[in-house]
């Protein structure tokens, strides 16, 4: 018998796409599923347009962030399988009998995680475009195995969840990565494949978008321990370092002369140099109009992402410094 799927939707303030990404799970063509999302003491309609769906609805009587949210929804499950995707996420049909089918054939793949699709659900504007043409060519480069893990769209089964533990509620950032790292730690693989694939509704303004993007940075950095990669590609790190490099040493050229500037129109070739291929495939599918506005807010967001990394990894020295050169223990007087 095909074994009971049980998708997990954790939901603060979705009321404008919790009903498409529940009427997804509905249409998938996988026979057995359960819908259970978890309200996060949304603000909004979220959970009364949730269960107007038919999906069961959990109720959470304070915000505690996604994790806390997943953990809730996967106490309540019933499924051998969790699937876990994000309230603003419509899934393609096949994709819950995609997760099942590669759970089932490898006992070592620890978790396995969809791609999103290269278009926003329902927002239309640059900033909308931008960050589902660079989610996807981000994420589907990575199709394969993974450094980290990502929760939008991804599934593993229930005895490994319990194996693990819970994600960390602490965490409202960097809980994914960290579940990645201590799903390694058990020697289980992390995978990506476009065989599950989802449709995300985008951010629509640097406003919105800016913000997270340097606070997922800071946290990133900040919370980081031994052993844990909790960054994207080396290649995407490098690149976001170059930018914020590149805008540090703009002022050189006005304190050391105009031979300066090489400095950081070096340091800027060799940030675009590392992303050529995002960029080439942007201009080519959207033509080279679309893909210069694209790269112009590309790297206002590595620069962001860079500076919330730099604070996140000054903060955590500072704090391991301090903590070393503390006052001593137990010194006789």
């Amino acid at each position: 018998m095909d074994p009971l799927v049980s998708v997990v939707i954790p939901c603060f303030n979705r009321a404008r796409t919790v009903a498409l990404c529940v009427r997804s799970v509905q249409q998938q063509t996988y026979p057995t599923i359960e819908i259970i999302v978890v309200d996060d003491a949304s603000t909004d309609d979220s959970a009364a347009i949730a269960a107007a769906t038919g999906a069961t609805v959990l109720r959470l009587a304070a915000n505690t962030g996604p994790g806390a949210a997943r953990n809730r929804g996967a106490d309540h499950a019933r499924g051998e399988i969790l699937f876990f995707l994000d309230a603003d996420v419509a899934l393609e049909p096949g994709s819950v009998a995609a997760a099942v089918a590669a759970l089932r054939a490898d006992p070592a793949l620890g978790a396995i995680c969809g791609v999103l699709r290269p278009e926003s659900l329902l927002s239309r504007n640059i900033i909308a475009e931008y960050r589902a043409l660079q989610m996807h060519h981000w994420w589907l480069a990575q199709e394969g195995p993974m450094e980290g893990l990502h929760t939008a769209l991804c599934a593993l089964r229930a005895e490994v969840f319990r194996e693990l533990g819970p994600f960390n509620p602490e965490l409202r950032h960097t809980e994914a990565p960290e579940y990645g790292h201590r799903i390694r730690q058990q020697r289980y693989e992390v995978r990506s494949t476009a065989a599950i694939a989802g449709t995300h509704d985008h951010d629509t303004t640097l406003r919105v978008l800016l913000p997270k993007a340097f606070l997922r940075a800071w946290a990133s950095a900040a919370e980081v321990r031994p052993g844990e990669v909790l960054g994207g590609a080396a290649s995407r790190v490098l690149a976001s370092a170059l930018v914020l490099a590149t805008a540090l040493t703009l002022p050189l050229p006005l304190v050391v002369g105009p031979a300066a500037a090489a400095v950081p129109l070096a340091l800027l070739t060799g940030a675009v140099a590392l992303d050529a291929g995002t960029y080439r495939r942007v201009a080519a599918s959207r033509g080279v109009g679309f893909g210069l506005r694209f790269a112009a807010v590309h790297l206002l967001y590595q620069l962001t992402s860079a500076a919330g990394a730099a604070l996140g990894t000054v903060q955590r020295v500072a704090q391991r410094l301090t903590w070393r050169s503390g006052p001593s223990v137990g010194v006789s007087r």
